[in-house]
Parts: C-alpha cells; sequence; structure tokens
C-alpha cells in the first residue's frame, strides 16, 4: 500500500466510524503495523489543518475520531437542528475537576473535598457521558469510583489527561493532605 492508499483507508475508517478508533485497531484491518499507520494518520492530520478545512482528525489518547471543526459549529446546529449544549454549573465544574486530577475516585472523595453532597451532580455528569464508573474501591460497601471518559476528553479539546492545565502547588499540597485524611479515615 502506498501512503496515500494508507491515507486514504484510515480517512474511510474514520468517516465511517463516528466514533473514536483505536490507532491498532486501523492498523490490524490495515494489516499494517502501528508506526507506519501513526506516521500516515500524523500527516493526514497535518493535511487536514493545513487546508483549514472544515472537518478535522483528533487523538483521544490512543484513538483518533474524525469531527467537525469546532468554529462551524453554529451552521452545522442549524442544519441539524440541534441545540447548544448548555454550560456545565459551578458545581459540576468543580467535581468534574476534583475527579479529573484524581481519578478514579469515590462520590465520598469527591463530596469531601468539597464539603457538601454531590450525588445529583455526578449523576449529571454521568448522564452528559463526561464521567463514568470504572469499578468499585475494596472497601466496606464496595463504592463505585469514577472517572473521565473519551467524551470528556473530546469537550475539553485535549488529547489525554496530561493535557490538564498544571495545578498551583498550594492547591496541590491542601488536596494531598486531604486525601491522607481521608485515607486515614477509611482504614
Amino acid at each position: 500500500m502506498t501512503k496515500e492508499e494508507i491515507m486514504a483507508a484510515a480517512e474511510a475508517i474514520l468517516f465511517s466510524s463516528g466514533t473514536p478508533v483505536e490507532l491498532e485497531k486501523i492498523a490490524s484491518a490495515l494489516e499494517l503495523d502501528t508506526a507506519t499507520v501513526r506516521e500516515c494518520t500524523d500527516e493526514l492530520i497535518e493535511k487536514y489543518e493545513k487546508e483549514r478545512r472544515g472537518i478535522k482528525i483528533i487523538r483521544l489518547n490512543k484513538s483518533l475520531q474524525m469531527c467537525s471543526d469546532k468554529q462551524y459549529g453554529p451552521y452545522v446546529r442549524k442544519v441539524m437542528d440541534m441545540k447548544k449544549n448548555t454550560p456545565l454549573s459551578q458545581a459540576a465544574m468543580e467535581v468534574l475537576a476534583v475527579i479529573a486530577y484524581n481519578q478514579p475516585v469515590t462520590k465520598a472523595f469527591v463530596e469531601q473535598i468539597r464539603g457538601v453532597d454531590c450525588s445529583g451532580v455526578v449523576g449529571s455528569l454521568c448522564a452528559k457521558g463526561l464521567i463514568e464508573e470504572k469499578g468499585r474501591l475494596e472497601l466496606p460497601g464496595r463504592p463505585l469510583l469514577y472517572g473521565t471518559t473519551e467524551h470528556f476528553l473530546r469537550c475539553f479539546g485535549i488529547e489525554n489527561l496530561e493535557g490538564l492545565p498544571p495545578i498551583e502547588e498550594k492547591k496541590k499540597e491542601n488536596s494531598e493532605e486531604n486525601n491522607e485524611e481521608i485515607t486515614e479515615k477509611s482504614e
């Protein structure tokens, strides 16, 4: 397969999927090694960016997804009769930040950090697909653990969790002290 054929095939796969596709799956489908497919898809991503198209390919962890450029969102919404997503409340942003920076975490951990009940907010964030259950903690009652989703990465325009802005040191130290207190209380 030529480089152009690999790029065209990857483009067809991403367009047809409509959801994130792991780079390894694309490589497997094309019967090529992941490094070759990564090189070709990186070139395809650059080509889309250089040509300033209405669609682009984004990276989400080890996956790729084709989507519309956000600057054309208002036009897409008009045609598809879509309502603009309502912004997250301050409480939702706080809960999301606690989960994103500390995941996987329990609802009790989030409530300890915020000092208020978070049941409604956690349920809302799950319904929006920004967080999801990631398992259970091995403690009495086996509380649920929550973490962010690929939809979260897409919505905030980051490739992976390393793309989150750094936490200020003072806030980070306070969070670590709270983590130690919670660990001591749960033991």
